[in-house]
């Protein structure tokens, strides 16, 4: 059994611990788990944290369980939040909760040969046939409505304008009984997870000590900051999401190349699965940039595979990498191209523009108003300056077809070294 917390120690993942966890570590393998509530469609690097929290947990020889929130997430947590949630329909929540579910699945080590596995749970599974007065009667009578007060995410709603609803004061609550329910059915004596959550998390400790006469331990972690000091949350702008439809991998790849320099050590340490001495190793001897690279590598792949990394790349050579040829465009595949869509200018044309063939200057200047007139089209041609797929076209009087697209869709149009546009013919 390697040393979990000495892991978690040197790559700053404490915020708070409580007492006896050390030595219960070190009592041999140990369960634990962290709850994740589906109230966005995709797990953020937020969550992320949290998931390299199991991650280590697991490789340091104890089995972590991942608890999905649908229950919690039918009620709001008022952690972190100034104001109440927007209560999601269920039906939103079962997909989130499926969709956020596979993530996880696969992230971590579900191999079941392996005697500490990852287990997946639900609590909704806890709830859905429990009644209110069941609730109330054997869980809501062993924590006092001035213990629940002092919750410094309670104080905080109950001092603000909009208060705090019943609802999302009893939260505290159902996550402190999950944590009864995962020790008494599954043995689970540890929650982990951000520091935002260390009051819910305690509740879940006291109530285990006063309804089973149960010794368990929690930790949190630091949260996930920007340079500026931000946090990254569900709502907020520009997020980084693990789900490539909402942050396609060249976004992901590109947010960890150009991070600042003072977040990359954090970063570094949260994220990178290399050892310390890999770590350090790194920082001694390479730049900044040479690093980036080396993790924005090591997490993209990981995160969405390795052939979504050679896209990446392959995106990178065609918009940064001046001996990108023909070859280059057209060894591209069609997913590939609309990750470069999303990346340059991309004007959506009605393919029955093409319907018969369109002379370049119309093209240029009416078609796609990539160019401001004739005129100028026609000394931009003129230049040598226009590239239709990477081919220099310098005839004035050529004419452009559906015979000219990539995938039937795409046609790549540049002006000079830097006006790229890829169109879209819809």
């Amino acid at each position: 059994m390697q040393d979990f917390l000495s892991e978690l120690k040197w790559r700053g993942l404490i915020h708070n611990l409580t007492p006896g966890v050390e030595e219960h570590l070190k009592s041999g393998r140990v369960k634990a788990y962290i709850g994740f509530d589906p109230t966005a469609p995709s797990l953020t690097i937020g969550n992320y944290v949290q998931i390299m929290l199991l991650t280590f947990l697991q490789r340091a020889g104890h089995q972590p369980v991942f608890l999905m929130g649908a229950a919690t997430g039918r009620i709001g947590d008022p952690s972190g939040k100034d104001k109440e949630r927007d209560l999601k329909s269920t039906e939103e929540l079962d997909r989130n909760t499926a969709h956020c579910a596979q993530q996880i699945r696969d992230l971590v080590d579900f191999d079941p040969s392996s005697t500490n596995h990852a287990i997946l749970l639900n609590n909704y599974d806890f709830y859905k046939d429990m009644n209110v007065l069941d609730f109330l009667r054997d869980v809501g009578k062993y924590l006092t409505v001035n213990y629940m007060l002092s919750k410094e995410s309670v104080k905080r709603r109950i001092d603000s304008e909009s208060g705090i609803s019943y609802t999302e004061f009893s939260y505290q609550l159902i996550q402190g009984f999950d944590f009864v329910l995962l020790n008494r059915n599954h043995g689970v004596t540890l929650q982990m997870g951000g520091s935002d959550q260390y009051g819910n998390i305690v509740a879940g400790v006291e109530l285990a000590r006063k309804i089973d006469d149960a010794k368990l331990f929690a930790i949190t972690t630091p949260l996930l900051t920007k340079s500026d000091g931000t946090k990254f949350g569900k709502s907020e702008s520009g997020n980084i999401w693990l789900d490539p439809n909402m942050t396609s991998p060249y976004k992901f790849y590109q947010f960890w190349l150009n991070t600042d320099d003072q977040d990359l050590p954090k970063y570094l340490r949260y994220f990178s699965l290399k050892s310390r001495e890999e770590i350090e190793a790194l920082e001694s001897n390479e730049t900044p940039q040479y690093i980036k690279r080396v993790f924005a590598e090591e997490i993209t792949t990981r995160v969405h595979g390795h052939k979504a990394f050679d896209s990446v790349m392959a995106v990178s050579k065609l918009l940064f990498d001046n001996q990108a040829d023909a070859q280059t465009l057209k060894s591209l595949d069609k997913e590939t191209l609309a990750q470069v869509a999303e990346e340059i200018p991309s004007p959506k044309v009605n393919i029955s523009e093409l319907s018969d063939s369109v002379s370049l200057l119309d093209f240029l200047s009416e078609t796609t108003k990539i160019l401001a007139s004739r005129s100028e089209a026609k000394r931009a041609v003129q230049a040598n300056m226009i590239s239709i797929n990477k081919v220099k076209i310098n005839d004035p009087g050529a004419k452009i077809s559906k015979e000219d697209l990539l995938y039937e869709q795409f046609m790549m149009v540049e002006s000079g070294k830097k006006n790229k546009v890829l169109v879209e013919f819809q």
